[in-house]
């Protein structure tokens, strides 16, 4: 055994090889000629397969589908689904679907097919043998519609006469079952002989003796029937000729011959010399070679008789994959009625001429030839079912089947001559897109013969590849300031599939407004203008998205930075900076620092500062913006100083701006309250019984000229109120009555207010002595200022009350006796002096008023209005609260009347403990007003001084002092200037003072007190009093 036979036969087993698994048959029988859809079988019934995966538990869908050949006409279909097997509408013709072949009735007309059960997972290849049975749709034919006989004269009775057969295409019960002959004419009748192979042959019975002369032909008709289910039966027409008598048949000297013969022998070879011998002589021994009338048409073109030699001879091409056996029968005849019959078996032998046949059916239908996989498709795909034949016998008809050559597929033997063709691995569109190769089969025959089958496949690309960027980040920069639409890049990525699973779209992620993105050419661009300043970074997403199902996508980051233009002027942190320095802070002190921005980076933001206008007060660090004094403050010299500050960037062409600068130099608690009211130290003010509690009957007002808490003041009365009878408000000055006063309570009484500042870190004060008469009248002026001239010789902490009831004692009866001897006197004096004193009077108060108005402001045409109106009711009369007692000035050379000066010193029970401290380092900033007044000219006062002199805890500096108004701006206080009798005061916070408007209007921040004055005389006790008395 060479190489090759080893091989052959290797490749012969592999082919061999069965899967039983996956390859089972089913058997059906039916009937030919059946309607479209009579059902034939049911597939998993029969072979009893479940439709539950056995490895899941679940239910799967199984198809079932019929593999047949391109162009043929399915004789059955088969459902999908349910794998039922029905007819179709074309007809399943036994006789054609058999026809050339001799079936008896054993034998069976069958065709084949296969059905294949997927998916892969259930995969199974069915072979179905349907086997068609006969259905009697045939009738019987005779050779020929007339039957010629000729009958020798002599034949004696009973002899037979054989007539040819009626043939049927059906078998069995349908096929040929009775002979009759119609219109005998009692000469002749009709027999039956069966042969071995069980064919009917008719044969014609002589039943009266022939007489050619009388009568030499006989017409009759014979009928043939089959045995069918309706019966079917044709007629022929029976001629019988009288000929004359010979007597002696032909012999064959063997009635059964078999032959062998190559089915590659020429034509002309013989193929048998058959001999017969005739007993007769002459003409009737002459013996003729003929066919039998049985012989089939189709061996007859095979085949050639010699009529005269009985030689068979070859005269066409033989094909032993056509017709393997030939049956011949042939008739010797020497002319008599009964020919001798010989009968002949050609068996035509094998001869390796025919290749092996591949019948390739296709599992998955191709397009053009082509059969379309797609990549994703698993291993084991089942593509086409690959039946493989050879016509040849034999070793001749051994065939083995192959792939030529090295591909991702191959086969697998289900049945002897039949493979599947599967993928033997997973396939890749973006490696090989088409495959294109051949199937071989080969015979074991010498020498061997082959068959190619060529398969194209086609793979269907899947969208299995996401896009893919070149860049997974990509950097750029682009300068501010840009136009809209500006190209920045272009986002590419690729994809290796193909068709519309490589169509590429871009689109921008989120935080992506400032940009535009083609989505087809992916051309970034900018929609906006950039401002580095409002964002110097962009950092976003693109995504690239194929058109494939479904779609995939990959991502890159795009960082765009916006690189700095100098587009940005220094930004001062506030148009106008105010800063707030004590008045005693040390030359050369940082007051303030100035804070600059610009929005720009780099050398663009590099910020040089400088002072414009300050004429070397001041010194800036042209870097830190910290400003240094170069000046001594001193608050009451110069409140604040305002110059400009600029700032220039280094950037090309540089860019600056300017802020202005406030210095405000703050107050130091260094002056003590200064009494304005009560305005005279001869001042009493008459309190009369019938005064009821709660009524006002005396105010004290004082100011103070430093600023803020340190001119916040605080009335408190801590000496002279032993009873109880009076109360003054701590914030107004207003003195009120506690009680009604009784006749125990008439007199003179002292109180001695203090009136202390809220300044820090020490309070300042100063004391005033309030006199208040009580009585019903005060008819003896004289005598009462005698009374407040004594007190002055009583110590502040002492009450008065013990020694004032002595002198009231001791004067009364001086006093009743000059009431009663002057009474007439005194009323026509009264009378005069009332009326040369109210013209004096008015005219008096006309100029002092004149006076203190100029020296605290100009007033408005409204206030001059109002104090016309005022000075109008004043001219009513009163009631007795609002009476002043005048007291006519002394003699200069007086002795009482002489200056009183001296020192008193408060003890230390009687020092105001309970006033409050103000915080400076909790105070909040404050906002100052450059344009506050100089309100110390309106503390200037006319009135006269008092000899008497107190020494207050601080001396009282003569500098003159800024008011400055520390109140928000929109908080205004609205209230008169022109003239002291009408004043107010508030309780306000720490940074809050009033302040007096060239338009006359006080502004404050907290709520309004009024406090009415309307022409009391009050006396206080202040620095340098001297002792004039002052009428109004």
């Amino acid at each position: 055994m060479d190489l090759r036979d080893f091989y052959l036969l290797a490749a012969l087993i592999a082919c061999l090889r069965l899967d039983s698994a996956i390859a089972q048959e089913l058997i059906y029988t039916i009937r030919e000629e059946l309607p479209e859809n009579v059902p034939i079988g049911n597939i998993p019934k029969d072979l009893n397969i479940s439709h539950i995966n056995a490895a899941t538990g679940t239910s799967a869908s199984l198809v079932y589908r019929l593999v047949s050949k391109a162009g043929d006409a399915p004789l059955v279909k088969v459902s999908s689904t349910t794998g039922e097997i029905f007819t179709t509408s074309n007809r399943i013709d036994r006789e054609k679907l058999c026809a050339g072949a001799s079936y008896a009735e054993e034998n069976e007309c069958f065709f084949e097919l296969e059905v294949v059960i997927l998916p892969n997972d259930f995969f199974r290849l069915i072979k179905i043998k349907i086997i068609v049975k006969d259905t009697n749709d045939n009738a019987p034919m005779f050779p020929s519609p007339v039957i010629n006989i000729s009958i020798p004269e002599n034949t004696l009775i009973n002899s037979r006469f054989p007539i040819p057969s009626a043939t049927d295409p059906d078998t069995g019960f349908n096929s040929v079952q009775h002979y009759e002959l119609l219109n005998g004419q009692s000469v002749f009748g009709l027999d039956i002989v069966e042969t071995p192979e069980g064919e009917k042959w008719p044969q014609l019975i002589v039943q009266q003796n022939l007489d050619r002369e009388q009568k030499d032909t006989y017409v009759m008709k014979i009928k043939v029937e089959d045995g069918g289910t309706p019966q079917k039966s044709s007629t022929a027409i029976l001629q019988v000729t009288v000929s004359d008598v010979n007597d002696n048949r032909p012999v064959f000297k063997e009635s059964q011959v078999e032959v062998h013969i190559p089915e590659n022998a020429p034509v002309g070879t013989s193929v048998i010399q058959l001999h017969a011998t005739d007993a007769d002589i002459g003409s009737n021994a002459e013996i003729r070679y003929i066919f039998g009338a049985q012989v089939a048409p189709a061996t007859k073109r095979f085949f050639a008789l010699n009529n005269t030699t009985g030689l068979i001879t070859v005269q066409r091409s033989l094909d032993r994959e056509e017709t393997a056996i030939h049956k011949v029968t042939v008739l010797a005849s020497d002319g008599s009625s009964t020919p001798a019959r010989a009968t002949v078996t050609i068996n035509v032998t094998d001869v390796n001429d025919n290749p092996p046949n591949i019948d390739l059916r296709y599992i998955i239908s191709p397009i053009n030839g082509t059969v379309y996989l797609s990549e994703k498709d698993p291993i084991n795909t089942k593509i086409a079912l690959i039946t493989v034949s050879d016509k040849d016998t034999d070793v001749n008809g051994k065939v083995i089947c192959f792939i030529e050559r090295e591909v991702p597929f191959h086969l697998k033997a289900v049945y002897d001559n039949q493979y599947l063709l599967e993928t033997s691995s997973l396939l890749d569109y973006e490696g090989t897109k088409e495959f294109s190769f051949k199937i071989v089969a080969s015979d074991s025959g010498k020498p061997s013969l082959n068959q190619t089958a060529l398969v194209r496949v086609k793979l269907e690309d899947e969208n299995d590849n996401p896009p893919i960027f070149s860049q997974p980040v990509i950097e750029l920069s682009v300068s501010e300031n840009n136009r809209r639409g500006l190209y920045l890049t272009t986002i590419s990525a690729t994809d290796e599939d193909s068709g519309k699973n490589a169509d590429i779209v871009y689109q921008l992620g989120p935080n992506a407004s400032f940009f535009d993105l083609d989505r087809k050419t992916g051309v970034l661009t900018a929609s906006r203008v950039f401002d580095r300043e409002e964002q110097e970074r962009f950092i976003f997403t693109v995504t690239a998205r194929d058109n494939g199902t479904p779609p995939l996508q990959s991502q890159a980051a795009v960082i765009v930075t916006v690189l700095d233009e100098n587009d940005n002027s220094p930004k001062f942190t506030h148009n106008h900076f105010q800063f707030f320095v004590s008045e005693n802070l040390p030359k050369y002190s940082t007051v303030g620092v100035i804070t600059v921005t610009d929005a720009d980076a780099g050398e663009n933001k590099a910020v040089t500062l400088s002072i414009l206008n300050d004429n070397e007060n001041f010194v800036l660090d042209p870097y830190s913006g910290v400003i240094k004094s170069n000046v001594s403050f001193d608050r009451e010299q110069q409140s604040s100083y305002t110059f400009d500050v600029k700032a220039v960037d280094g950037g090309q062409p540089p860019r600056s701006s300017t802020a202005k600068v406030t210095i405000n130099v703050m107050d130091v608690n260094d002056n003590s309250p200064v009494v304005i009211y009560p305005p005279s130290n001869t001042s009493f003010k008459l309190v009369p019984l019938s005064a009821i509690p709660g009524s006002v009957v005396a105010e004290v007002f004082a100011v103070d000229i430093d600023t803020g808490m340190n001119a916040e003041l605080k009335y408190t009365i801590v000496s002279g109120n032993n009873k109880g009878l009076f109360r003054i408000d701590p914030v107004t000055g207003n003195i009120t009555l506690e009680e009604k006063p009784t006749p125990n309570d008439v007199g003179l009484h002292r109180l001695v207010v203090n009136i202390s500042d809220l300044g820090y870190p020490k309070s300042l004060h100063t004391l005033v002595l309030v006199f208040l008469y009580v009585n019903d009248t005060a008819g003896n002026a004289s005598y009462i200022y005698d009374l407040i001239r004594r007190t002055m010789e009583t110590p502040l902490d002492r009450n008065i009350g013990d020694s004032s009831q002595p002198y009231q004692n001791e004067d009364y009866l001086t006093i009743m006796i000059a009431i009663v001897a002057g009474a007439m006197v005194v009323i026509v004096v009264i009378f005069v002096t009332v009326l040369v004193r109210c013209r004096h009077a008015s005219r008096f108060k006309a100029a002092q008023r004149s006076k203190q108005g100029a020296e605290w402001m100009s007033p408005n045409q409204e206030n001059k209005q109002n104090k016309k109106k005022k000075r109008k009711k004043r001219k009513s009369p009163k009631s007795s609260l609002l009476n002043f007692v005048t007291i006519e000035e002394s003699k200069p050379d007086d002795a009482v009347h002489e200056p009183i000066n001296g020192t008193i010193s408060l003890p230390a029970e009687l020092e105001e403990q309970s006033i409050g401290r103000f915080d400076w380092g909790t105070a909040p900033p404050t906002t100052f007003k450059p344009n506050s007044p100089d309100l110390a000219k309106h503390y200037k006062s006319a009135s006269p001084q008092s000899a008497f002199h107190l020494k207050p805890d601080t001396p009282v500096s003569v500098k003159k002092h800024h008011v400055i108004q520390e109140l928000p701006l929109d908080n205004t206080f609205v209230g008169g200037c022109d003239t002291l009798s009408k004043r107010s005061s508030t309780s306000s916070d720490h940074f809050s003072a009033s302040e007096c408007s060239s338009q006359g209007g006080f502004k404050t921040k907290g709520p309004l007190h009024t406090r009415q004055v309307n022409e009391h005389f009050y006396w206080s006790i202040s620095t340098a009093y001297k002792c004039p008395i002052n009428q109004y």
